[in-house]
């Protein structure tokens, strides 16, 4: 199969073998400092790192959560009769205010993390698959004898070796 913007063939096992598409010779990644740095710039006076102990101890507020928290805040507006002393109505719409902007921001960073880290592991299966085609193709040239063959083989057969039960593990 061909795609010209994707180098497909079929693999040994009858699968792609490649889907990443092709983006020049080598691949050219937007600048990572420029735009990572200045997403985290602007959002570093909204942002607290927390200790993992803090983030143990302090109660979170999920999806389940989040509409108990908005009822009580609107309830607490509405009503502030109701509302005990010990809370203060201007830190709670500040606390309300961040904690769903925050969430949208961090369901995009999350959204964009999770096709980063799919596309590392694609990249990264599909430069295993290739390797594993050129062990397999140096393997058999190995076996018959073939002058670099042999040398080559031995180095990446390392990979696969299993010490019997028993045995200890070669460093």
């Amino acid at each position: 199969m061909f795609c010209p913007k994707c180098i497909i063939h079929d693999s040994p096992t009858g699968g792609e073998l490649r889907r990443l598409p092709l983006a020049g010779s080598p691949r050219q990644y937007p600048p990572y400092p420029a735009g990572i740095a200045a997403a985290a710039t602007a959002l570093r006076p909204y942002v607290l790192p927390l200790t993992p102990t803090e983030r143990h101890d302090i109660p979170k507020m999920g999806d389940k959560t989040l509409s108990f928290v908005e009822k009580s805040y609107e309830f607490a507006e509405a009503n502030p009769s109701l509302c005990p002393s010990f809370i203060n109505m201007t830190e709670f719409q500040v606390d309300m205010r961040d904690a769903t902007g925050l969430r949208v921001v961090g369901n995009a960073a999350l959204q964009l993390y999770e096709e980063i880290n799919d596309t590392e592991m694609l990249s990264g299966s599909e430069a295993f698959q290739a390797s594993l085609g050129f062990y397999n193709n140096v393997k058999l040239l190995a076996a018959q004898d073939v002058p670099g063959a042999k040398a080559v083989f031995e180095e990446l057969k390392k990979r696969f070796h299993r010490p019997k039960r028993g045995q200890a593990e070669p460093d």
